[in-house]
């Protein structure tokens, strides 16, 4: 038995004027996923545990099996696992964005344009983190650049008691009420404001501004975390693979569970990634042997947070006719018995621009097992008319890979 799971990263959302009342989902051509609706299961799951943050390291966790309550000990030491950064017990770790501030005069009355500059590119992003590295890292400080505007700070034996918040709750607000607060605050402030000064006019952002892009012209630090500890998946499912993802956060979920990373070529986690690619890559590790593939796909989480709704709901039509249907031919072709489950991590409506904690569709279809239920589609409205609700992520998972 093979089981593919496909996570589309933000894609549920709210009905929208401009799709006539539609979300995004139910706009969207899927002829592939509304197939394997029609002939398996569809429902409603809840990624997020009551009182937890709706983040995708936290709904991730969920979806891929691990209680949230019990093993996410922050955003950021799951990123530092997927760049090979060895953590002790004692190190802090914290996402650092390169954010696009507006505004003119002080720090604090700037306006949150952009959570990721753009969507800045990997090779440009290395030169601005490692120019803030040599400026301000040191006293424990370790800045490591990651992928596009995804970057991480290790503060070795440092403290734990801080209070953040993630640049994407923030767009079009002043930061002012949302800047780092607890004990040692300021010095994280501190770091931000210094940061500007080394980024405004450095060469990087100069060629951005005028190509009309925007510039990456602070740090924000947010997401920390401690090294965390995570059962093998084979252990808790009894079957082994790999997980696919341009995203740090999901390939370190992968990595502590003991799956495998597959790099793939020109991935970025934008609706612009190599689709082609990650489908490809998931194919080829079906056929050496893997039993579970993991294929996450950040486009609509990207689009929801730069309220983009045509992108969103292309990025969808995208991951239907690239990365689902070749799999699915595949895995047809193969003569093995399969499983696919495809879901979000959680919703980023367009109307918020951030991640909201509601359940989540699913659609799970079992080769060996297919029903006929022509009216079902993979949407928000028909995982709640079905009145399949699993309430706890784990669960589904724990449902997906039961023998």
């Amino acid at each position: 038995m093979k089981f593919l799971t496909v996570l589309a990263d933000g894609m549920a959302d709210y009905p929208l004027d401009e799709l006539g009342g539609k979300t995004p989902l139910e706009a969207a051509s899927l002829p592939v996923v509304n197939e394997l609706a029609s002939r398996g299961e569809v429902g409603l799951v809840k990624t997020i545990p009551d009182g937890m943050a709706p983040g995708s390291d936290v709904a991730n966790l969920s979806v891929m099996g691990y209680e949230p309550e019990r093993y996410h000990t922050g955003r950021s030491p799951l990123e530092a696992a997927s760049m090979g950064v060895a953590l002790s017990d004692s190190d802090v770790t914290f996402r650092c964005n390169l954010v696009t501030l507006r505004g003119k005069g002080d720090y604090e009355e700037m306006t949150m344009e952009d959570h990721s500059s753009g969507e800045i590119t990997s090779e440009e992003a290395r030169e601005l983190i490692e120019a803030v590295g040599c400026e301000l890292g040191g006293g424990g400080l370790e800045f490591f650049p990651g992928v596009s505007y995804r970057h991480l700070l290790v503060w070795r034996d440092g403290p734990f008691d801080f209070s953040f918040t993630p640049p994407h709750d923030i767009l079009e607000r002043k930061i002012v009420d949302y800047l780092p607060s607890g004990p040692y605050g300021e010095r994280f402030l501190k770091l931000m404001k210094a940061s500007k000064a080394i980024l405004e006019n450095h060469p990087v952002n100069q060629r951005r501004k005028v190509r009309g892009l925007n510039p990456a012209n602070s740090i924000w630090i947010w997401g920390e975390g401690k090294k965390p500890v995570l059962p093998p998946f084979r252990e808790r499912f009894g079957i082994g693979g790999s997980v696919v993802s341009a995203v740090d956060l999901i390939r370190g979920i992968g990595i502590l569970a003991g799956l495998r990373s597959i790099e793939v070529e020109g991935v970025t986690g934008t609706i612009h990634t190599n689709f082609k690619g990650k489908a490809d890559a998931a194919i080829r590790a079906f056929g050496a042997g893997d039993e579970f593939v993991y294929v996450h796909l950040e486009a609509p989480d990207e689009c929801g947070h730069q309220g983009d709704v045509p992108g969103k709901v292309r990025s969808m039509e995208l991951i239907d006719e690239k990365i689902i249907a070749p799999i699915y031919a595949a895995l047809k072709a193969s003569g093995e018995p399969y499983r696919i489950l495809v879901l979000p991590d959680h919703p980023t409506p367009i109307s918020l621009r951030t991640h909201v904690a509601d359940p989540v569709p699913y659609v799970l279809f079992d080769s060996e097992q297919e029903l006929f239920n022509p009216e079902h589609r993979f949407s928000e409205a028909s995982g709640k008319e079905t009145g399949i609700f699993f309430d706890h992520g784990p669960k589904l998972m724990r449902r997906f890979t039961a023998r």
